[in-house]
């Protein structure tokens, strides 16, 4: 967590160290320009911003001098607006997202708009229009996405912390790659005003940091809630459910190893574990997920350029598209539109049916949460990896197989939390993650702040 937080030193000698952080943060910003964490940097802005804190009570501001990255698909007056996509980079909001406002409100500095995947369209932030987002732990290898900015610019420390938007992963596959802490809340637990959506029923902020700690307090302002420090969960009190079926289908040998000895220590701490078959989950979401993004998606991006490029006709957009993978997915979306009957099963009959296993697994094995890896591989080359990676082996597809293990869970619209636990022989970042019911948002955070410590004493 930054070190400004309940800051008990006097005043001026906090004034003084929060400037100085916000220039060192900037000049460190310029000294990793080539990672392209960063579509705007917002120096002046942020300094603007700090000397606006002057002389106010520490105390009385959670998120007191904390610096933000913030997604270029989260509005903050006066900065760009992009969402990764040339064509808007002139777009400049008058107002604040909801988001962004709260967070301001509570004393936190926005210090950039980072980069994204073009239109939150894709898990790798290989961006045609902005540059590759690099990977903070090995530059020739992708940051993740669709928030790769965010998690690399923290990972880096360009930023205390920072708020991407997850639709099927997008803030845990980011968070995941790059070594940090990654949140998707229950949807609806924050407001969704001023953010450039793919889907009005999937899409979410989500907070993402270097600790549980300080992910669980960007949580609690988003919320408006009150905020206080997440307490740790009582291991011994915990009970953890292993959906062996699907989740754990072709994983890295490096990554389900380390989740083995994650579990088996978890287990010593005296938590329980209850195997649990989720593989109806898996199909359920499968037949539904793209089927709402991409009908929800074509209103949502006609909705942006009404108020961000109403020059533009949808069709004109498509066509300045840089990202190869966006431009095909939006002219399939021309060309092959999801159908109204397609749409209105997905939404009212299969999307329920996930939910409702979901659910019924947690109330019939009385779990506290699910553990998983968060992905099935680390970070991958940014060359020749848009399309498809190599998995034990086989060619497998890119976006299918990063999505895997987030993508059934953001369907549902219950939260999830991803953890990092170490690096893998060649020195990328590898995770664990952990869902829980719908509505128990500051239970798994919790659950997450006692896996994190344990964390910290293992080998």
């Amino acid at each position: 967590m930054s070190d400004n937080h309940q800051d008990k030193q006097s005043a001026p000698d906090s004034d003084a160290k929060l400037l100085a952080k916000i220039a060192a943060q900037s000049h460190k910003a310029q000294q990793f320009g080539d990672h392209n964490a960063y579509i705007y940097l917002a120096n002046n802005e942020a300094i603007a911003q700090a000397k606006a804190l002057v002389g106010k009570d520490p105390t009385k501001s959670p998120l007191y001098g904390m610096t933000l990255a913030i997604k270029d698909n989260i509005e903050v007056a006066g900065m760009t607006h992009s969402v990764g996509h040339k064509s808007l980079e002139h777009y400049i909001p008058a107002s604040d997202s909801d988001v962004v406002a709260q967070l301001k409100k509570a004393g936190a500095i926005i210090n950039g708009k980072t980069n994204m995947h073009e239109l939150a369209l894709g898990i790798t932030s290989n961006n045609g229009a902005f540059g590759s987002v690099r990977n903070a732990h090995n530059p020739s290898c992708f940051a993740g996405g669709s928030s790769g900015g965010t998690a690399t610019a923290i990972a880096l420390g360009l930023a205390d912390a920072g708020i991407g938007t997850d639709t099927g992963g997008s803030t845990r596959i980011p968070a995941a790659l790059n070594g940090i802490v990654g949140f998707r809340p229950t949807t609806g637990r924050y407001s969704t005003r001023g953010i450039s959506l793919l889907s009005q029923t999937r899409d979410t902020a989500g907070p993402m940091a270097a600790d549980v700690e300080t992910v669980a307090l960007l949580d609690s302002v988003m919320a408006q809630e009150s905020t206080v420090k997440v307490n740790q969960y009582p291991l011994h009190k915990l009970k953890l459910g292993m959906p062996k079926a699907y989740f754990f289908d072709n994983i890295s040998p490096e990554i389900t190893d380390r989740l083995e000895k994650v579990i088996s220590t978890l287990q010593a701490a005296g938590v329980q574990w209850v195997d649990v078959d989720l593989s109806d989950i898996a199909q359920l979401s499968h037949q539904s997920s793209f089927t709402i993004v991409l009908y929800e998606a074509r209103q949502q991006l006609e909705n942006l350029l009404k108020r961000a490029a109403p020059q533009l006709s949808f069709e004109q957009f498509v066509s300045q598209t840089s990202s190869p993978d966006v431009k095909a997915l939006l002219t399939m979306l021309l060309e092959e539109p999801i159908t109204e009957d397609a749409y209105h099963k997905a939404i009212n009959t299969l999307r329920p049916k996930l939910q409702k296993a979901y659910k019924d697994c947690f109330e019939s094995h009385q779990v506290d949460a699910l553990i998983f890896p968060a992905t099935p591989l680390p970070a991958q080359p940014i060359l020749g990896s848009d399309e498809t990676v190599y998995l034990n082996g086989q060619q497998v597809p890119t976006f299918s197989t990063f999505i895997q293990n987030t993508d059934p869970s953001s369907n549902a619209g219950i939260p999830s939390l991803v953890i990092p636990m170490g690096l893998n022989s060649g020195g990328l970042p590898i995770a664990l993650q952990i869902d829980g019911p719908a509505g128990s948002d500051q239970q798994l955070l919790a659950i997450g702040a006692s896996i994190e410590n344990m964390l910290k004493t293992m080998a």
